[in-house]
């Protein structure tokens, strides 16, 4: 497999949980813990991309690579585009943009997530697995993807997608056994080129409607390759509720 760095974009300001890149879990901040475990896939490196001299501190402290960017990005994405042309990554090479609050990632989906990218020759690929659960199915907060034959996204969004209207004018509502529908997974691999090439579009409306950012990508033509995981990651932190399962979930896993 070819060499790929991995880039975190970490930010201080979060709206639920205040400073949550350098929340405390079990004596180290969140941010460096998703760092070492990504190092644990095959990632030739792991830099963190920040806006904040706290987080750099915290890094620098702990042997994390880190690159300052600027305050003003509305999106991971640029963020991880203005680190990159610091870093002088060429344009060919793969960077995989893990979230800066996701302490228990997959190392392997990491990888898998570069090689499908490198597979299929495509700007830019993600994840998702299937959605089994009602409640799930309609949520808002969880991104579904609909694919096209050749598995890459048709769209994505926060609507319950693909529709099963004849299971769903049903009582009780129920997914059918056969149905299938595919929930995002929020990391990203993309050709470093490519990352410039982001920072350069127009903001579509579909991604403004339904703030995802990776609507861009489909607005503007380009193909985003979906790699399918039949388990569901370990979830990421938003909230003091989510920081208080992932401590107690992350000594069950060391």
């Amino acid at each position: 497999m070819s060499a790929f760095t991995v880039l975190i974009p970490a930010r201080l300001s979060s709206s639920r949980l205040p400073r949550k890149a350098l929340a405390d879990i079990h004596g180290k901040p969140m941010v460096v813990r998703v760092a070492e475990q990504a190092a644990k896939s095959a990632a030739e490196r792991v830099i963190v991309a920040t806006d904040h001299t706290d987080i750099e501190a915290a890094c620098c402290a702990h042997g994390i690579a880190c690159v300052m960017t600027a305050a003003a990005h509305q999106s991971g994405t640029t963020r991880l585009a203005e680190a990159a042309a610091k870093l002088g990554l060429p344009s060919d090479s793969l960077v995989v943009n893990v979230q800066g609050d996701e302490p228990l990632i997959n190392p392997r989906l990491i990888d898998r997530t570069a090689a499908l990218l490198l597979e299929n020759q495509v700007p830019m690929a993600t994840a998702a697995h299937p959605i089994r659960d009602l409640a799930e199915f309609l949520n808002p907060n969880c991104v579904k993807v609909v694919l096209n034959a050749a598995g890459n996204a048709l769209y994505f969004s926060r609507a319950p997608i693909p529709y099963p209207r004849d299971a769903m004018g049903s009582f009780p509502q129920v997914l059918p056994e056969e149905f299938a529908s595919l929930r995002h997974i929020g990391i990203y691999a993309y050709r470093a080129g490519f990352l410039q090439q982001y920072a350069g579009l127009a903001v579509s409306p579909h991604e403004t409607d339904e703030s995802l950012e990776q609507l861009r990508v489909l607005w503007h033509g380009y193909p985003i390759a979906v790699e399918i995981t039949e388990t569901a990651p370990a979830a990421g932190v938003d909230t003091a509720e989510d920081l208080s399962r992932v401590r107690t979930e992350f000594l069950q896993a060391v």
